[in-house]
């Protein structure tokens, strides 16, 4: 038999683990123990040595007292001195010499009644003599001590101190009396501190300051972005120079630092949102690299937050005037300082929406877009347009939104058209409902539970399911938004926009914002709902009707009424004719003497009334509306005429009887009504476009072009078809291609040729027989050479 087998079960590994985990732990605790009692150990006996260094400070050696001596001591000293040593004992002697070698035998103070000679003080014992030490001194009213580190040698401490002036209260009222004077210009602190130098002097020494703080701005944002995770302290030495207090150069050099900070931290700020950590990940054992980057993004977002709030604060300063104490900056430069400072903010709001605090910069921002400075509201509203344009997936224009329609309410819809006019710019123009629908409906999976169990293996089973997760977690690591919330957010956007306009169209029709809206109903009415459309198209008729409107107003009435029953609407059985009749009477009022960009309005609402719904309109309507464009062409800019010109032709090819208006006999019965607003009851088919043959001698090419071309019946194929850079545009395109906004020719004239001839040639013939026989005699002579007559010749006789 073997030895006997032990009683004591083996531990088990698991068991082994936490065992030396609790060991772990108890070993870091009593580490962190002895830590703690070290340093409080330490901050005691600092604190008796500050003690110590303060009462020995307080305590100073009394002066020797110096007496005048009578003229009877100095005798009696005198016959001491002429006195032989030889009279002395020999004990006296050696006591004398032994006093003598004490300092306290020398120095000590004689009125004092302690005893001359103590025993002797241990270094430890030097403290214990400092705390008899009153613990207060009497100190003079003007002079103030300012206690430094003390001397030790081998006699003891020796305490160090230095006098400060105090200030009296004189002084301090006079400072600051001063102030409060406000400071009307950047360099007026400079006149009072410089008032014994001269101009040039002064502006020299603010040359030199302002390019001393330059070349301080240069190195520490040079040395910041080079190395962001090292040098993130150096953003906070930078915005302290924000506070710069020299009058002369306060304006400017803090200019430079809002602009150097907006560049440095759109440089150094990461692609991602920035979280708080937890308490666990901060308790947690991390790298040393992971411990850099997270002080680095600590440090980042605490600045970046400091610095918005020191933009908002500027910004808050110029809207309520506030006048501060210590105050370098005048009133007049507040508004550049301001202007800055909003600049910085739209550089930051288009640059990092990503980033922390974009919704605390929207909420700053969006009350700027109707502030009366219209470079200030001009700024405000150009960076929201081009968020709203570069805005893919739609958080930052939701959130926008949900701020401009707190502002129009809380502000009685009392705020400027350009805050509404931004809106126009939201790309939910872009997407399509109905696919969007389609593919955001759940799809039917290739095999459920009890397939995959029926048709696949356990192993298979078990890879498939590795295959999703790890397909789910591409997904989220490349960060993919899905269709479904980019349409639910497009959709509460949208929602939103039109909750404003409708509110706006409930109870502020008489407002300067009605135009702003009915150009957004223009251009989002394909997304309205079809509850809306006949509670909308009562509201807009009865807007038209009412004559209230002014021309351009009206044609986005109009505009959007066709817009919607061209999408959504088609499936409405509604005859939009008083639409139809109320185009057709503002046309003749659309000449040159008004807005010309009225017409880019009227091309748009033509192709949604007679190209798109060319069913559900009759050959009379469509003929007066050319003849009626026709006669229009004649009294509008060149631009506009094209468009008209090429809103005809698109109108004959949707409708080719409309050619019976190229010809001169009459169709039907009855006479030509120009005059009457009914385009149904005008007898159109009864005139001609002869105003065809006037335009084709019109000085713009591209008009006498589409004038000759319609006059031909606007053939698709052949030789009076169009060139493809002209067919294949839209009338609105050739609006904006051939615009005259820059008051010159589009195309360019070309220059006339000149009609003087310097030279003759041969072969021309005169008419006089005489001069024609002399030239044919000098060309045969010459040889069939050309004759100047721009150079002289002398006759020889």
């Amino acid at each position: 038999m073997g030895p006997p087998r032990s009683k004591k079960r083996r531990p088990t590994f698991r068991r082994l683990l936490k065992t030396s985990g609790v060991k772990l732990e108890n070993k870091l605790k009593n580490r962190q123990l002895k830590q703690q009692n070290v340093a409080k150990k330490q901050r005691k006996e600092q604190k008796k040595l500050r003690q110590a260094v303060k009462d020995a400070a307080i305590r100073t050696p009394r002066p020797l007292e110096t007496y005048r001596k009578r003229p009877e001591e100095e005798e009696d000293e005198e016959f001491l001195e002429s006195l032989p040593t030889d009279m002395m004992e020999d004990d006296d002697l050696r006591q004398m010499t032994a006093m003598a070698r004490h300092a306290s035998f020398i120095t000590r103070d004689l009125s004092s009644c302690g005893p001359v000679h103590g025993g002797k003080k241990r270094s430890s014992e030097v403290v214990r003599s400092y705390e008899k030490v009153p613990r207060k001194m009497a100190r003079t009213e003007e002079k103030e001590v300012i206690h430094l580190l003390p001397i030790k040698d081998k006699t003891g401490v020796i305490p160090q101190s230095m006098e400060r002036v105090v200030k009296t209260q004189l002084e301090e009222e006079e400072e600051e009396d001063s102030a409060e004077e406000p400071d009307e210009f950047e360099n007026e602190g400079a006149l009072q501190s410089g008032a014994v130098l001269t101009a040039e002097q002064r502006e020299q020494l603010r040359v030199h300051t302002m390019n001393e703080k330059r070349q301080r701005i240069a190195s520490l944002g040079s040395a910041i972005v080079s190395d962001p995770y090292s040098n993130i302290k150096r953003v906070k030495e930078l915005r302290g120079m924000l506070m710069e207090s020299d009058a002369s150069v306060a304006v400017t050099v803090r200019k430079l630092v809002m602009v150097s900070l907006m560049e440095i931290f759109k440089d150094i700020a990461p692609s991602y949102r920035i979280r708080p950590l937890t308490a666990a990940e901060k308790a947690a054992k991390v790298k040393k690299e992971t411990q850099q980057l997270r002080e680095f993004e600590e440090g980042l977002i605490s600045q970046y937050k400091f610095y918005l709030e020191d933009l908002e604060q500027t910004i808050k300063d110029w809207k309520q005037k506030k006048k501060k104490r210590s105050q370098s900056v005048g009133f007049q430069s507040y508004r550049g300082l301001a202007e800055v400072a909003v600049r910085c903010l739209c550089e930051l709001l288009l640059a990092l929406p990503h980033f922390n605090f974009h919704n605390n910069i929207i909420v700053a921002l969006v009350p700027l877009m109707n502030d009366p400075a219209k470079k200030v509201s001009g700024m405000c509203c150009d960076a929201f347009r081009k968020l709203f344009q570069q805005d893919k997936m739609g958080g930052a224009s939701l959130a926008t939104v949900r701020v401009i329609s707190g502002l129009v309410k809380s502000l009685n819809y009392n705020v400027r058209p350009e805050v509404l006019r931004t809106l126009l710019s939201l790309r939910i123009k872009e997407v399509e409902v109905k696919k969007d629908l389609e593919d955001s409906a759940p799809k039917k999976k290739f095999m459920n539970n009890k397939e995959k169990k029926k048709n696949l293996s356990r192993m298979q089973r078990k890879w498939k399911k590795a295959e999703e997760k790890l397909d789910k977690e591409l997904l989220e690591a490349e960060a993919s938004e899905s269709k479904e919330k980019k349409l639910k957010v497009h959709t509460e956007t949208l929602n939103i926009v039109f909750l404003v306009y409708f509110r706006i169209l409930k109870k502020a029709q008489k407002s300067e914002l009605l135009p702003a809206v009915l150009e957004g109903l223009a251009n989002f009415a394909h997304l309205i709902n079809l509850e809306f459309f006949d509670d909308l198209l009562n509201v807009l008729q009865s807007l038209i009707q009412s004559g209230d409107l002014t021309n351009r107003e009206s044609l986005h009435c109009i505009q959007t009424v066709f817009t919607i029953l061209s999408g959504q609407g088609d499936v409405l059985n509604i005859d939009p004719l008083n639409f139809y009749s109320q185009l057709y009477k503002m046309l003749p009022r659309l000449h040159a003497g008004m807005h010309n960009d009225d017409i880019l309005i009227v091309l748009r609402c033509l192709d949604a009334m007679l190209t798109r719904r060319k069913k559900q309109v009759t050959l009379q309507r469509a003929m007066a509306f050319v003849k009626r464009l026709s006669t229009l062409s004649l009294h509008v800019l060149p631009n506009a005429t094209v468009g008209l010109l090429a809103a005809n032709r698109s109108t004959m090819h949707a409708f080719p009887k409309c050619d019976f208006l190229l010809d001169n006999e009459v169709q039907g019965s009855g006479f030509y009504l120009p005059e009457l607003d009914e385009p149904e009851h005008c007898n159109a088919q009864n005139t001609a476009l002869w105003e065809l043959h006037t335009l084709q001698r019109h000085y713009h090419p591209v008009v006498r072009c589409l004038a000759v071309h319609l006059c031909l019946g606007a053939p698709s194929e052949g030789s009076a078809a169009l060139n493809v850079d002209l067919s294949r545009r839209s009338p609105a395109e050739l609006f904006n291609v051939y615009s005259v906004k820059n008051m010159t020719f589009n195309p360019p004239v070309a220059l006339p040729g000149t009609k003087k001839k310097d030279r003759f040639v041969g072969g021309a013939m005169l008419l006089d027989m005489e001069l024609q026989r002399r030239a044919e005699s000098a060309m045969t002579a010459i040889g069939e050479a050309e004759l100047d007559f721009n150079t002289t010749h002398t006759k020889t006789h």
